[in-house]
């Protein structure tokens, strides 16, 4: 049901079609939404309580999906529509098929990954993520106690087909969600390093330059990019949502901390948010850039 404990947004560009929904609550720190087109539900993460937990979008039911998981983050889907994941305990980038969980890679050149946070997938298959050390620093809580093996926390690249993982972003703090722009030339990362670096970054995929893009009101952690090119990104107690040339367009005030956003539905429309203990759900006029969803 709607819930009643926000605040209308003011919304002069009309991105908004519905009021905000609490779908579920009874979670410790909720991450990771992507919605499954072939099972139309949503799975997320419970990384406290090592679960992976999916709403049901016919039956309004939230089930645990598989428990013991590793503290899995972020997720996506590759070109086949499997699951690519990220593994704080694993330290890993797994993928998982019909419950079963295989290790993608779990390190580099430079030695073993942090624990890789957020992932995206390339319209050429390959899978670029981002590598924080919360899994090794939260032990107990989002991981397990560990040192970083090669002195810094950078985006990666992996090529399945080559089995080659490749530093792309080696200037960031803590480097935590990221998406494409629509043509995939725009590589977007947030990086959430501290108080005084708390921002979102935009890179040139071409040139590797990069820049920031925008510094939301909030801490800025998971988005996602509609096909227009607007940024729907998570900005503490709110989503905050930015036209490609950096202009605010959006404060959605929500009742709890925003780690992430998806968007779903039949027609691709309904944006799904993680926040702290439970998920929510808003209907826009904006659907997700990149392969289809739905």
């Amino acid at each position: 049901m709607p819930d009643s404990n926000v605040e209308a947004p003011t919304d002069p560009h009309g991105l908004l079609a519905g009021e905000l929904e609490k779908l579920w609550t009874g979670a410790e720190w909720v991450e990771g939404p992507l919605w499954l087109p072939e099972s139309q539900s949503v799975r997320f993460s419970d990384i406290p309580n090592n679960r992976i937990l999916e709403f049901d979008r016919a039956s309004g039911e939230t089930r645990v999906h598989r428990t013991d998981v590793e503290y899995t983050n972020g997720r996506i889907l590759d070109l086949e529509g499997r699951v690519v994941q990220c593994s704080h305990g694993r330290r890993a980038v797994e993928r998982e098929v019909n419950g079963e969980v295989e290790v993608l890679v779990d390190r580099w050149a430079g030695g073993r990954f942090n624990s890789p946070n957020d992932v995206v997938v390339a319209s050429d298959g390959a899978i670029w993520f981002t590598d924080p050390p919360y899994g090794i620093q939260e032990s107990g809580r989002e991981g397990h106690p560990g040192e970083q093996k090669y002195g810094g926390c950078f985006v990666f690249r992996f090529d399945p087909a080559s089995a080659v993982a490749t530093p792309v972003i080696t200037d960031m703090v803590h480097p935590n969600g990221l998406a494409f722009s629509p043509d995939e030339s725009l590589l977007y990362v947030a990086d959430t390093g501290g108080p005084k670096v708390r921002h979102i970054r935009v890179y040139d995929v071409a040139t590797g330059e990069g820049r920031v893009f925008v510094e939301p009101s909030g801490t800025p952690d998971g988005f996602r990019v509609d096909t227009a090119g607007r940024i729907w990104t998570s900005s503490s107690g709110a989503v905050q949502v930015f036209a490609p040339d950096g202009e605010l367009l959006l404060t959605l005030r929500v009742p709890e901390v925003v780690s992430n956003v998806c968007f779903g539905g039949p027609d691709g429309t309904e944006l799904y948010l993680t926040g702290s203990t439970s998920l929510y759900r808003i209907r826009t006029t904006a659907t997700a850039a990149g392969r289809p969803s739905h």
